[in-house]
């Protein structure tokens, strides 16, 4: 099974874009830039949520209300974060399957986290009621925000084990 992983590792490092992004002295810069803006819009505005569901700042809207008033934000953040974050691996696959903090990151936190956060998402509002959130939607916070610790913890871990 591993080596059909590598073999489309390495079909993906020969692609075009790949190449590109490998080759050019500031493509994979700015890759890397447009991956972290990604992550910090969709991270912000899930934390965020993550943080009202726990208790923390201001009471002018429930979690529910800020969780839909930053629905765009999140999925467009998502969306930058995904498409920088695959350019990325596509330059050196083969490099980032070997590697545990990477294959922790993409494999077990970040689909663990992205489930946790629709979950979160679909019940902050049964989770909230007027100005008072549930003990459930605290810890379901809570939770959260440990989830995209770790997967932050993880891509860090990735970063330190792969310098030159």
């Amino acid at each position: 099974m591993y080596d059909v992983v590598l073999a489309a590792c390495r079909w993906l490092e020969n692609t075009s874009w790949a190449v590109t992004v490998r080759e050019s002295a500031l493509a994979y810069p700015v890759m890397q830039w447009i991956h972290f803006v990604g992550l910090s819009l969709w991270l912000g505005a899930c934390l965020t949520v993550d943080l009202r569901l726990i208790g923390v700042g201001q009471r002018r809207q429930t979690a529910a209300e800020l969780s839909n008033g930053l629905f765009a934000w999140k999925w467009i953040g998502f969306g930058v974060a995904f498409v920088g974050g695959f350019l990325l691996f596509s330059a050196y696959a083969t490099m980032y399957v070997s590697n545990a903090a990477f294959f922790l990151k993409v494999a077990v936190l970040t689909p663990l986290a992205l489930m946790w956060h629709v979950v979160v998402q679909k019940r902050a509002g049964a989770w909230t009621e007027a100005e008072h959130t549930s003990a459930i939607g605290k810890w379901a916070g809570v939770i959260e925000f440990i989830l995209w610790i770790s997967v932050v913890t993880a891509a860090l871990g990735f970063l330190l084990t792969n310098v030159s």
